[in-house]
């Protein structure tokens, strides 16, 4: 498939059905975006003591996140040098090293061959030190953890550009304590990965898909979320394909508080736990960040920081992506605290909650109808004739508008031509 040809499935205000459906875009897309850029892969928080390991996936190769008995975090690709098996099938733990279970080669938590049993055989055949396992480039900011096959990758910070400042806020969520990953869950929907990688900077749909969720909430909660008509409320396209989506401008900044918005009247019991024990300062910091943050963040292609929660993507095929979403807490912060930020994430993106199954029918359904009508074009024009461009470069719109949509596929644009 030529670049023309590709270049032209992409437009400023469209794109083509085929970037749904095309089995042999989704091809390229592995190659050209998950295995050359850099894709989140785990938050420091799941490997605090030496040991610590986690598997995950980049795009469909399998890898092994470890923090080795030095501290260093080491991204591992999960293939045994020997015969190809995978090393490691446990979703995370504590361990020593991995021995491949068909004939027991055995890798330290860096990747470097330790040991082959009855080694006779292999003298002047091979050295042990080639033949560690593949090894990723790593990077770390803001606690995220990212990795990219591409040894020549750009620097992590320098693609993340913009995207920086968001992050930083977004952990300030912990009102003075880390954030860390309190549990996950995962779920697959049939259908193209860029359709959930729309979603998490997609305020149009708030407001129809999830009105059974408005409806379970009380008024407080729920008028946090009526930015439909806030002009404050505006999404900015950060370069590189991320974008940001602010729904609750108040909160964008939970740093910044002129003390007059009231603490909602459903957390009163924590108020008067918390005060047991912390200042009335800091009861409010805590109290208010309990939904999280006031926006949403995509960082392409993999991962959004969705007000209190991670949820990252990974595809499967060009018509089925698995979804994993991580409930977030205060690392060392009250627990009382924690158990309330749980439920809250059950209530909206639990597997019976109110509003995730509601998404992933409507993930379902996009994918079902663009097998219709191959010809129609994907709109991603909302907002285009009011989007402006910010001395910076962002482009800026309303949050109901699709600006970050435009971002995501400019990048998708410039990665699949090599157009950079």
């Amino acid at each position: 498939m030529s670049a023309n040809t590709v270049a032209g499935l992409a437009q400023d205000d469209r794109v083509s059905s085929a970037l749904y459906t095309d089995p042999a875009l989704f091809e390229l897309e592995m190659d050209r975006i998950f295995n050359s850029t850099w894709v989140w892969v785990a938050h420091e928080s799941e490997l605090r003591a030496p040991g610590d390991f986690r598997t995950a996936y980049i795009g469909r190769q399998p890898v092994i996140v470890t923090r080795d008995r030095k501290g260093g975090i080491n991204v591992l690709l999960n293939r045994c040098r020997h015969r190809g098996a995978s090393l490691c099938e446990t979703p995370k733990g504590n361990g020593n090293g991995f021995t491949c279970p068909y004939h027991a080669w055995s890798y330290a938590l860096d990747g470097k061959l330790r040991g082959i049993p009855y080694p006779d055989g292999y003298e002047d055949v091979m050295e042990k030190k080639d033949l560690g396992l593949q090894r990723l480039k790593v990077g770390v900011y803001a606690g995220m953890i990212f990795a990219s096959f591409n040894q020549d990758v750009q620097p992590l910070e320098d693609f993340l550009g913009g995207a920086r400042l968001w992050m930083d806020r977004f952990m300030k969520q912990g009102a003075g304590y880390p954030i860390k990953v309190l549990g996950e869950h995962k779920f697959r929907f049939k259908g193209n990965w860029k359709i959930q990688l729309e979603n998490t900077t997609d305020g149009y749909h708030f407001p129809i898909v999830h009105r059974s969720w408005m409806s379970s909430v009380d008024a407080e909660t729920a008028g946090m979320l009526s930015f439909m008509t806030d002009e404050e409320a505006v999404t900015h396209s950060l370069g590189n394909g991320h974008s940001v989506m602010i729904m609750t401008p108040a909160h964008a900044d939970l740093d910044e508080d002129d003390g007059t918005e009231p603490l909602q009247e459903r957390f009163s019991h924590l108020v008067e736990e918390l005060s047991r024990e912390f200042d009335p300062a800091k009861v409010r910091r805590i109290v208010r960040a309990m939904h999280g943050t006031g926006f949403n963040l995509n960082l392409f292609p993999n991962v959004a920081m969705s007000s209190s929660f991670f949820r990252v993507l990974r595809p499967l095929s060009v018509a089925e992506t698995e979804i994993r979403h991580l409930a977030l807490g205060l690392e060392g912060g009250p627990e009382i605290v924690n158990r309330e930020r749980l439920r809250i994430h059950e209530h909206f993106q639990g597997p019976f909650g109110f509003g995730s199954p509601d998404d992933s029918e409507a993930w379902d359904r996009v994918q079902r109808g663009a097998a219709g009508g191959p010809d129609i074009p994907i709109l991603v024009n909302r907002g285009l004739g009011r989007e402006v461009q910010a001395g910076n470069g962002d482009r800026t719109a309303h949050s109901t508008d699709e600006t970050g949509m435009r971002g995501a596929y400019a990048m998708w644009k410039a990665m699949m031509t090599d157009d950079q």
